[in-house]
Parts: C-alpha cells; sequence; structure tokens
C-alpha cells in the first residue's frame, strides 16, 4: 500500500478555542515614542506614565501591554529603530511642529513598512497640522490629541492592529465590525478610547458568566472582540460596508464630512440610509454635537447621541451594551416590548424553550440571536444560526427545534477529541475522554487521548467509507489521585519497606480513595451499566523507550450486580488493585531488569465500557485482535514493513495472552499457505468472556480473571456469533464450508470476513497502521475489537502503542563467520545488530521435555532467571514451543518477568510439537522494545538448528528436572540480520 499522506488527511477540525489562538496574528508590542525633553516628561509623569499604561491593559484583561521607548529627537530614533524592530512609532507634535514632521519623513523613507501616529498635545495645535494634512498623510497615517489619559495609547495601539488584522480575522472567525466615520481628530481621539474600553469591559464581563473558562482560555476570547474601524469619508465607510457586511454589527458616523471631495452636511444620513437599505437589522448610531441632528436619526430609524452631552461616556456604553450584543439577550413581543431577559447562554437556551411563539418568531426575523451569540465568542453556533432565515421554517416550534438542536450538537462537537472533566450527562459517549480525577493521564491513558483526537480530525469516512470507527466511552482516573491515595493512607512505608505483595494488598484494600473521586464514581456508575474494564495507565506505561507492556493490571467487572453498592466496592477494589500492581513481584522484577526506579513510577486509571454484546450470560465481542505496522515473521512475497494482525473471537486477553489465533497481513489478507489440516489443528478452540452470571467472586482472592471465563468455541456458535468468523470443514465431501448444519470441526478463519470482504477489516487495518505508525514516528502496534450492533460493524480502537526496532542492520551474507564454531542458527527471528558479552546459556533439555509438565518447567526457568539477575548478567533462552504463552500445551508459560534478564530468546520446534511463532501482544512487545533478539528454530529445518552437543559440553552451573543453566568460558557472538530475519550464534 502506498504511503498515505497524512497532511491532506489530517485536517484538525476548528473549535472555537483554535480560531481563537490564530485571531489577531498582528500585535502591537513594541512602540517607540518620539518626544522633546518637555513633552515626554509632560506624558510621563515624574515615571507613571508605563505604570499607567500596564494598568489600563491589566484592568482590561488584556495581558500583554506593549513595550514604550522613548526617544527625545530623530538621531535617537534611529539609534534605537537599527537595534531592534518596532510595530508602532508615535511622534508627539509640541510647540515644534516642523521637527517632528520632518523626522517622520526621514524615518519614512528608511522604514516604510512601520505605521506612524502623530499625537498633539492639546486640541489648539490641530489648526496647524490640519492645515498641513497633505503634508503629514505622506507619512503619518493619522493624528491623535493627547487628553492627559493614557487610555489613548491604548486606543492608537488597537486602532492599528484592528486595521492590519481586519480582513483575516473576518474570514478566519467570522469576527464583527463596528465601522466609525468621524473626521474630527478631537472627537474620535475621545471616542476610540471610549469605545475600546467599553467593548473590551464587555467582553471580559461575557467571559465571567462561563465559570469553566480557564485564565488562557480568557486571553484568547478576548481576541474575538469586535473590531473598531474608524475611516473619515463616505467613500472609505461605503467600501467598508460592502467587503464587510456580513461582519457590520453596528455604524457609528457623524453627520457631516466629506463625500465626493467636499464636505457633505448629510454624509452621515445618507450612509445610514446605504446600511439600511444593506440590512436594516444593523444598529446605527448617529452623533452630532448640532442637537436638531436627533430629528433626522430618527427619521432613518438610528439611535442618536449629542457628542457635546455631559453623558456622553455612558450613552456611549448603552448603545454597545443593549444594542450589539453585549449586555442580557432581551426577549421581547411583536411590538418589540421586553418580557424577559437572559443573563447567560445556558439561561438563554433554558427559556429559549418557554417564551411565547411571538417572541420567537420576533427574534428569528431580526436574526439578534446571532449576534448576541457572536458577543459572547460562540463564532461556530452564529455562523450556524445565521445561514437560516425565518421563512425556511413551518411553525414558531420548528424553528424552536431547530435551535435546541443547533445548541447541543455544538455543545457536544466542542467536546469531541477532547479530555473533558467529569460530568455525569457526558459520560455516556465515546466523542471524548472524561476525566475522573487530575493529574496526568498515564502512557495508555495518552495513548486513547491521542486516538480520540485523531479519529475526529482526519476524514477517516473517506479513507474507510464503510466502517465506522471509534473508541470505546472511556474515563481516566489522573495520577494525582494515586498520590492522594499513598499520602492520605500513609502507605508509603509498606510499599518501600515491607516486600511483601500480600502485605501491600492487604493495605491497599483497607486504604480509602479520596471522597471527591468516590462521589465521581456514584454518579459515573448510575449511568454506566454495561460491564467495565478498570486497566492500569502508569507514567512509564506504553512509553517510547519502556513500555511496560502486560506488567500491569487490569480488572473485567460485569457491573451488573442488584445491590448498587457492591458495584461501587467492586469499581473501588479494581482501581485500588491496579494502584498495587506497581509493587506485584513481576512489576519490581522488570523494574530490576531495565534498570529503573519503582519509585518514580505513578499510576492512572482508566475505565472503559467493555466492548461486546450479552449472549446468553456470556459478553464479549464477535472480534478481538492486535496488529502491528512491522512484521518481525513474514512469509512469501510479504515484506517486514506490511505488518501483519492476529485475531480471534471474544476478550482480548485471549490474542494478548500468545494462544492460538488467527495470523495474516492486512496487505495481503486472502493469503495462506496453511494446509486444511493445519487450519484445524491451529484453530481457536474456546474464547474468553465476561461471566454475567458471576455474583460471589472475590477480586483479591481471584485476581485479574475474576470475572473472566472460558467457553468453549460451540458456545459462541449458540450463541450466533461464529457466522462471520468461522468456517465448517465438511469431511464427508472433503472441503470447506459456510453450512453451520454440516457436522465437522469448526475452523476459526475469519474467511467470510478475510477472503469474501463481508466487511472491511484487512484495509482498516491496512490505513490505520499507515497513518498511525506516520503520526507517531515510529512502527506502532493496536489493539482493537469489532463488535456488531443492529447487524452492523464497528471497529473499535482499544489502545495504541509505539513498536521501538532498532534501526541498525547488519548483513550476515556478507559476514566471514567459520562454519564449526556456529551455536545456533535461525532463519526466522528478529532483531539487529551484534551481542558479545552473553556467556551463560539456560535452555529445555530435549530428551528431558514433557509437554504435560510446561508448568513445572516455567518455575524452573523462573528460578534460573533470578539466579542470574542476582549476579546482574544476560543469558541466553532456548526452549520448546511458545514463550509466554497462556496455553501449558503449546509452549513454556511464563511471565515477562520470569525471563526478564534473558537478551536471546530461541523457540525450538520439537517432534509433535511443531513451533508456530509466539504472538502474544504484551510479550511480543517488551521483546521488541528491550531489543531482545528473538528466534524460531523449526523441527528438521535445514536452514536453522541447535548444537546441543556443544551445549552439553559447558560447564553446568545449575541444573534442574528439566532445564540447565550452563557458562562458556568467553563471550558468544549474536549476529542479527533485521533486514532479512536470519540470525547466527558463534562461541
Amino acid at each position: 500500500m502506498e504511503k498515505i499522506d497524512l497532511n491532506k488527511i489530517y485536517k484538525r477540525k476548528k473549535s472555537d478555542r483554535d480560531i481563537f489562538q490564530e485571531l489577531m496574528p498582528f500585535k502591537v508590542k513594541e512602540i517607540l515614542l518620539i518626544a522633546n525633553y518637555y513633552d515626554s516628561y509632560t506624558i510621563e509623569r515624574e515615571g507613571q506614565f508605563s505604570g499607567k499604561i500596564f494598568g489600563e491593559y491589566l484592568q482590561l484583561n488584556l495581558f500583554a501591554a506593549p513595550r514604550f521607548t522613548s526617544v527625545a529627537n530623530e538621531e535617537g530614533a534611529l539609534h534605537e529603530l537599527k537595534k531592534r524592530h518596532f510595530d508602532l512609532i508615535i511622534i508627539m507634535a509640541g510647540l515644534d511642529k516642523e521637527t517632528p514632521i520632518l523626522t517622520s519623513r526621514h524615518i519614512k523613507e528608511l522604514y516604510p513598512d512601520i505605521c506612524q501616529l502623530m499625537l498633539v498635545n492639546n486640541n489648539a495645535d490641530l489648526s496647524y497640522l490640519l492645515s498641513s494634512e497633505k503634508e503629514i498623510s505622506e507619512s503619518i497615517e493619522r493624528v491623535f490629541v493627547w487628553n492627559g489619559s493614557t487610555k489613548v495609547f491604548l486606543a492608537m495601539a488597537k486602532y492599528l492592529e484592528d486595521k492590519i488584522n481586519l480582513e483575516a480575522d473576518t474570514k478566519l472567525g467570522d469576527v464583527r465590525v463596528i465601522l466609525v466615520v468621524e473626521d474630527s481628530v478631537k472627537y474620535y481621539s475621545r471616542y476610540l478610547p471610549l469605545l475600546y474600553t467599553e467593548i473590551m469591559s464587555q467582553t471580559q464581563a461575557i467571559i465571567a458568566e462561563e465559570p469553566s473558562n480557564d485564565e488562557m482560555g480568557v486571553i484568547l476570547r478576548m481576541r474575538v472582540r469586535p473590531k473598531l474601524i474608524l475611516v473619515s469619508n463616505f467613500e472609505d465607510a461605503v467600501g467598508i460596508i460592502n467587503k464587510y457586511r456580513n461582519n457590520i454589527i453596528g455604524v457609528i458616523s457623524d453627520v457631516r464630512y466629506a463625500h465626493n471631495g467636499v464636505e457633505d452636511e448629510d454624509a452621515g444620513v445618507s450612509l445610514i440610509k446605504y446600511v439600511q437599505q444593506l440590512d436594516n437589522k444593523i444598529p446605527c448610531l448617529l452623533q452630532s454635537h448640532e442637537a436638531n441632528n436627533e430629528r433626522r436619526a430618527r427619521e432613518v430609524n438610528a439611535h442618536f447621541i449629542n457628542k457635546n452631552s455631559l453623558t456622553l461616556a455612558r450613552e456611549i456604553q448603552d448603545f454597545i451594551k443593549n444594542q450589539l450584543g453585549f449586555g442580557d439577550f432581551i426577549f421581547r413581543d411583536h411590538n418589540g416590548k421586553a418580557i424577559d431577559r437572559a443573563h447567560n447562554i445556558e439561561e438563554f437556551r433554558q427559556k429559549l424553550m418557554t417564551i411565547p411563539d411571538e417572541s420567537l418568531e420576533y427574534h428569528a426575523i431580526r436574526n439578534g440571536i446571532s449576534t448576541w451569540l457572536m458577543a459572547r465568542a460562540e463564532i461556530n453556533l452564529a455562523k450556524k444560526l445565521r445561514r437560516y432565515s425565518f421563512s425556511y421554517f413551518k411553525s414558531p416550534d420548528e424553528i424552536r427545534r431547530f435551535i435546541a438542536n443547533v445548541f447541543e450538537a455544538s455543545k457536544l462537537k466542542k467536546l469531541r477529541g477532547r479530555i473533558i472533566k467529569f460530568n455525569p450527562k457526558l459520560v455516556n459517549s465515546n466523542r471524548y475522554i472524561t476525566l475522573l480525577g487530575d493529574g496526568s493521564l498515564g502512557g495508555k491513558g495518552r495513548g486513547l487521548a491521542f486516538l480520540s483526537n485523531f479519529i475526529e480530525n482526519v476524514y477517516l469516512k473517506k479513507l474507510i467509507p464503510d466502517l465506522r470507527v471509534a473508541i470505546p466511552k472511556t474515563a481516566v482516573i489522573g495520577v494525582d489521585e494515586f498520590d492522594n491515595f499513598l499520602e492520605t493512607n500513609n502507605l508509603y512505608d509498606v510499599i518501600f519497606e515491607d516486600k511483601e505483595y500480600d502485605h501491600v494488598l492487604e493495605a491497599f484494600r483497607t486504604a480509602r480513595l479520596s471522597e471527591k473521586l468516590r462521589d465521581n464514581l456514584r454518579k459515573y456508575l448510575q449511568v454506566m451499566t454495561k460491564p467495565l474494564a478498570v486497566r492500569s495507565s502508569g507514567l512509564f506505561e506504553d512509553s517510547l523507550n519502556q513500555p511496560f507492556a502486560g506488567v500491569y493490571s487490569t480488572y473485567l467487572l460485569p457491573n451488573n450486580h442488584p445491590d448498587f453498592e457492591r458495584r461501587l466496592e467492586d469499581v473501588e477494589n479494581a482501581i485500588k488493585l491496579v494502584f498495587a500492581s506497581i509493587y506485584s513481584p513481576e512489576s519490581r522484577a522488570y523494574f530490576n531488569a531495565i534498570d529503573y526506579m519503582i519509585e518514580e513510577e505513578k499510576m492512572a486509571v482508566i475505565i472503559q465500557e467493555v466492548i461486546g454484546n450479552e449472549h446468553n450470560g456470556r459478553y464479549y465481542p464477535e472480534i478481538s485482535g492486535v496488529a502491528q505496522s512491522y512484521n518481525f515473521y513474514p512469509f512469501s512475497y510479504i515484506q517486514p514493513e506490511d505488518g501483519f494482525a492476529v485475531t480471534a473471537i471474544g476478550l482480548g486477553a485471549y490474542v494478548v495472552g500468545g494462544e492460538k489465533t488467527h495470523r495474516f497481513s492486512p496487505a495481503y489478507p486472502k493469503l495462506q499457505l496453511a494446509s486444511t489440516q493445519d487450519k484445524i489443528k491451529a484453530s481457536q478452540r474456546y474464547f474468553y468472556g465476561v461471566n454475567m452470571l458471576a455474583q460471589d467472586y472475590d477480586l483479591y482472592r481471584d485476581g485479574e480473571n475474576a470475572a473472566i471465563k472460558a467457553y468453549d468455541i460451540s458456545e459462541a456458535e449458540r450463541d450466533g456469533t461464529l457466522e462471520y468468523t468461522a468456517s465448517v470443514y465438511d469431511f464427508m465431501n472433503d472441503q470447506i464450508t459456510y453450512d453451520f448444519s454440516v457436522k465437522g470441526p469448526r475452523i476459526v478463519d475469519f474467511s467470510k470476513i478475510l477472503q469474501y470482504d463481508y466487511f472491511p477489516l484487512a484495509p482498516t487495518l491496512q490505513i490505520l497502521l499507515n497513518i498511525f505508525s506516520q503520526a507517531m514516528g515510529s512502527p506502532v502496534e493496536i489493539e482493537f475489537s469489532v463488535n456488531f450492533e443492529s447487524g452492523t460493524p464497528i471497529f473499535y480502537l482499544l489502545q495504541i502503542k509505539p513498536l521501538i526496532k532498532n534501526e541498525y542492520n547488519i548483513d550476515i551474507d556478507d559476514l566471514s563467520i567459520d562454519p564449526t564454531h556456529v551455536l545456533l542458527k535461525a532463519d526466522k527471528g528478529m532483531g539487529n545488530g551484534k551481542l558479545q558479552y552473553i556467556r551463560d546459556v539456560v535452555y529445555v533439555d530435549p530428551d528431558k521435555f514433557d509437554r504435560l509438565r510446561t508448568e513445572e518447567i516455567a518455575e524452573e526457568i523462573k528460578r534460573h532467571n533470578s539466579q542470574i539477575a542476582r549476579e546482574g548478567d544476560k543469558y541466553l533462552l532456548i526452549g520448546p514451543g511458545r514463550w509466554g504463552t497462556r496455553d501449558p500445551l503449546t509452549g513454556i508459560p511464563v511471565q515477562w518477568s520470569d525471563i526478564a534478564n534473558a537478551k536471546v530468546i530461541v523457540e525450538q520446534g520439537l517432534p509433535d510439537f511443531p513451533l508456530d511463532a509466539s504472538l502474544g501482544s504484551h510479550f511480543f512487545h517488551n521483546v521488541t522494545s528491550m531489543k531482545v533478539g528473538y528466534f524460531a528454530i523449526p523441527f528438521q529445518s535445514a536452514d536453522a538448528f541447535i548444537n546441543f552437543d556443544i551445549l552439553r559440553q559447558q560447564d553446568v552451573i545449575e541444573e534442574f528436572k528439566y532445564s540447565r543453566h550452563v557458562r562458556f568460558k568467553a563471550p558468544l557472538t549474536v549476529w542479527m540480520d533485521g533486514k532479512k530475519q536470519t540470525s547466527v550464534v558463534t562461541y
């Protein structure tokens, strides 16, 4: 399969927060103030200027105030401009007005891209500058008047930011625009500080209504405030209106200003008429120092403010708050009379369901709802509602239902792929991860959070149109609860000083989880009533360096006891047992083997709904599996990069335990070299399910398998779950059939799915392995389940982890190896490179091997490993069948910790004990991540062998009934050709 271009399919859906982050790309961070010593002193007021500026910003929740650099003349300005970049230059024109103009021109010639604004000391100085307006405009963009308030500097900076960011922000975030048309420097120098202060204050007040917002969220949401765009003539105003018509939420206009190059005393009225023709829902404000213009404002349905009003600031505040959507939402009847109000979005949503139909029609016609929502930074929601008009709907009830559905869909869409705080109303969904307790998610938790986010932002429907991909409903308890559990229950002594695991378990059993977590669990279980998996998620687990695969515990619970308190107790016990599993003997051995400090490990806990359906008291999915993007045991024309998958019926514990499963390459699912008899022999004979009838189990007594039961494959046939996963061997006609009325062995080969494409399992795996390995930057392993829900298969991703592969390769064919000194040779293996420090070999004597005593052999191997571990050495391990299998009839059922010091592991075939290479997920994952050599040597193979005669000649260090530990005098040399999967060990 060709490599999928991840950049083309990973189109991360922009949430409102994402949009906020991209808004306002240009910000005024550095301002150069050019003012002579006297003017500079006037502004600075004995050093208080910078503090006042910062105070203005801080008061409005603008956390990044610009830095001012003051210079006294052109020479100082040019010196500073050479040193660093400035976003804005403010030139102060005091008693001397010629010099600032000359300075401005010179700077413009050298730095044409930096905006320059001029600030004059008082209104009296304007007459001179305005008489030279054409000359000034060549280098100065706009003139402002210093009115004694530092707010003018905020207005100057925000004026420039809004002008530069206008086009990009309206396209990206549909940001609202307030158009201000004023040609009087005196008045816009007064208006803009008032307007900016009020808009930011109102935006801040709206944000405060949402208590869930974090500090960064507050800062980001400030970016979506409306933009103030200042123009000074009719043509520029019309240009803004035409270009940003759908974004204009208000127009504030003077009455008299230039139109067609000459002053027009009706320009403001004409502009408002033009606006009303385009959209009569846009609030307009005429402002004038002539009181008789109030009548003209009413004639064009505009509000009016007298520029000379003593309450000018209050009147502007009222206009912004009540007309531009910043205040409460006022529900009105058909006459426009107020009948109710909503203070925030949640209150609005609730009252929307109960207001009279006439009020709903009133607001639907005017589309004021989207304006109000936009003021609250609900960009996506507002845009959705703006697409529809009242005429689209048949009745007010239909409008009401539509708006309610848009609100609900918008709320859920924001959560998709995210980690959200616990809310009992939201836990019953698999579109996000719920956080039951604070802190890090741990390794598995991070993997699940990545999966959740990834599948919500990749258009999988385009890649996999015929199969839905999802994750189970998942909640995570962060590691803070683990720390709190140890500390409040005084457990540090028992875990670090008392190494007896039984004592640790007893201490954890009697300890209590925090009341907050217990309360959350109680609410959680009132909603979640299906079987639950309580899984470990240690900080080190599934990491890129040491995955700790299968080291910690997982508990599956029926979660169906009639006594609710028993259900709660089971979940609490499972959590505490997962916590305790860090300190199990297996875990301690693993930590010792990899030289990690157990004190550094912390445990998060994952609670997942178990995927499956209930059949006659047993609960399980139709298919469970593991897939890897790199195949260490390829055959025929399959390449290692094609990956592989193993599948089975029932719970995934069967697959990761290394038992009889069906193996295939997703790239070549139809390629099968096994004979029919081999298929029958290798077919799955039983499966695992959650025993829904179990009531008297005890997790402390019965362990991880307390509520898991093994069922004969015939039970699956009775449940009707073999229909698409198995075939039947018809003895009478010596053929494979899918008629289950025929007597004969059932072969779990998934042939209807893989050979006849009942649903696209193999292509789905191939695509997912392709994109996930790119996303993680390494080969990956995924665990999955397929469940039929209402007859439709759904593919569930349960876990993802990196599969470490040593990239260093050697070519054995190019080596000069003395054939008389070869201890063993393997033509199937994994591992890369050269080892030259192993002297110890532990092997099962093939002459003494008894397939009915494999559990005893496992105990012997464990003892050998412990002895070698005490000496701090590594060794080569050889034995028949599968290492780490759960089925004692197919190999040696060791735990990983039982052989953790083995650096090379060999699986050997014997007569009547054919080798079927280990596929156990957890076992294999540890082998690959710890760079352990892993070889398979079939019985009587021409290209693979073990020289047991040489082994018998070595010094015996320790010998038991079935196994022997020997030591060579000089280190062995292990050659591993990872590309060809061939290996040689020489002595």
